[in-house]
This record gives structure tokens, C-alpha cells and sequence, in this order.
């Protein structure tokens, strides 16, 4: 699986900087759209077989008790701690939570985000360690890796919630708006990103809440393991923005 995934990063991300670079990029951006859901499904057929069996082994206890609404009341109950200025989080004793995760994690929630430095997730919901399950990517896309970390955090640690988590002012997003030539394997981000783009339009706040929208539905459709939590009402996924200028998170309809 991985080979195949590397393979496809180089056929579509390699710029050079020179003047047919842009099209180059936009063309292929366009052909890798095509493929792309296909690919993610048969990318994570050998996770999905793996994980099934790693549930199998004890799952974390301590978020049995939670329901998915629960989980993401939680969140957002801390958020509003957060905008407010309230944080509960901080007053932990990090000794005693160091010594009660060290072998252990039973996070009640995931969250696929944004790799931006203005997003601390975990003070953004007001959390502290243990709490959140925490993935990070520029353009908060979802690819055969990212899906496998999510994977592993329902089967086998048992969170409730998976909330792909986009910003205000997306680099990611705008570069992929702008379409011009990037150095190194900045333009991998493109592809995943421009079906947003082709949704929304040239806008970018409306192609930024188009691709966390877009991230979660693919999470949700193209995952065994998630989609079956969902069927089961023991997940729920969704998509939210966080406005880097006043903290608040809204959910996405």
C-alpha cells in the first residue's frame, strides 16, 4: 500500500518552478480527483482487515460510558471555556496525568486537523492529555494514512467523535485556489483539496468549509470500520471550522 501511495504523490506533485508548471499541475490535480475515493477505498482494505482484528484486544473502557452526542458536548462545552477565557484544562495535576497515560491512552475523541500553528486543538477544546486524539495535516485531508490513524483510534481506542477541523485563512486551501507552481511536494495537497475548490468556487472561505465537509464524508463513506461505528451509534463524524480570529468553532451543517 505504501509504495502505491508513493507512487502517486510523485506523479502528481512534482513542480519545478517553470512557466507550464501551473497547467501541469492543475491537469493532473484534475485526473487524480477522478481516481481519488477508488483509491482511498482499496488503500485502506488491508488496514481495515488489520484493525478488525485488533479490536479483538480490550478497547479503552473509560469511553464506553460516553455516547457520541456526550463526547462532542464536551468538546464544544470546552471551546466555549476557551473563547471565554476560562481555561480548565491548565489546572490539571500533569504529574498525576503523566503517570495515568504513560501506559495507556483512552482519548474520548479525534480530531483531523490542520497542521496551522494557530490551531492548538487541544486548547481549543480545553482538553489536556489523554483527551483528544489528535491528527494533523496541512489542508486537514484525508489520505490512506490519516484514515489508518482514525481507524486505529475507533477500533481500538474507542472515541466517539471524529471531527475534521478546518480554519480560517487555509494556506493549504488558497494555494490550491491559486494554482500556481510550489516548490518540493507542496502540490500533493492540490488534489485532495481542489474538489472543494470545483464546489465552492474561487471563494475561500466557502472552499474551506467545502473541504472539511468533502474530508468527512470520504472518512464516513470510505472506511469499513468507520462506517460501521456510524451504522452502529457509536460515532459520529463531522465537519466544524475554527475561526483563528475569535477561537470559536462552529459546526458544519
Amino acid at each position: 500500500m505504501k509504495s502505491e501511495h508513493s507512487s502517486s504523490i510523485q506523479h502528481m506533485d512534482m513542480a519545478c518552478g517553470c512557466d507550464g508548471c501551473s497547467t501541469s499541475i492543475a491537469r493532473r490535480g484534475r485526473d487524480a480527483d477522478l481516481s481519488r475515493r477508488g483509491f482511498l477505498c482499496s488503500a485502506v482494505a488491508g488496514t481495515a482487515a488489520m484493525l478488525a482484528g485488533a479490536t479483538v484486544s480490550a478497547p479503552a473502557s473509560a469511553q464506553s460510558t460516553l455516547s457520541p452526542d456526550e463526547a462532542l458536548k464536551s468538546m464544544m462545552d470546552g471551546n466555549q471555556r476557551y473563547v471565554g477565557g476560562q481555561l480548565q484544562s491548565l489546572n490539571e495535576d500533569l504529574s498525576i496525568l503523566k503517570a495515568k497515560t504513560a501506559e495507556k491512552q483512552e482519548p474520548f475523541a479525534a480530531v483531523l486537523s490542520c497542521a496551522d500553528s494557530r490551531v492548538p486543538v487541544e486548547l481549543v477544546f480545553d482538553q489536556t492529555i489523554g483527551h483528544l486524539f489528535v491528527v494533523r495535516v496541512a489542508g486537514n485531508i484525508t489520505t490512506p494514512e490519516i484514515m489508518a490513524s482514525l481507524e486505529y483510534g475507533v477500533a481500538v481506542l474507542g472515541t466517539k467523535v471524529i471531527m475534521v477541523l478546518g480554519h480560517g485563512n487555509c494556506g493549504a486551501v488558497k494555494a490550491t485556489i491559486e494554482g500556481k507552481a510550489v516548490p518540493g511536494q507542496i502540490s500533493a495537497l492540490y488534489a485532495p483539496i481542489r474538489p472543494a475548490m470545483d464546489a465552492a468556487g474561487p471563494d475561500l472561505g466557502a472552499t474551506i468549509d467545502a473541504n472539511a465537509k468533502i474530508q468527512a464524508s470520504l472518512l464516513s463513506d470510505a472506511s469499513p470500520i468507520i462506517a460501521a461505528a456510524i451504522k452502529e451509534g457509536k460515532l459520529k463524524v463531522l465537519a466544524a471550522r475554527y475561526d483563528v480570529a475569535t477561537g470559536a468553532v462552529a459546526l458544519l451543517n
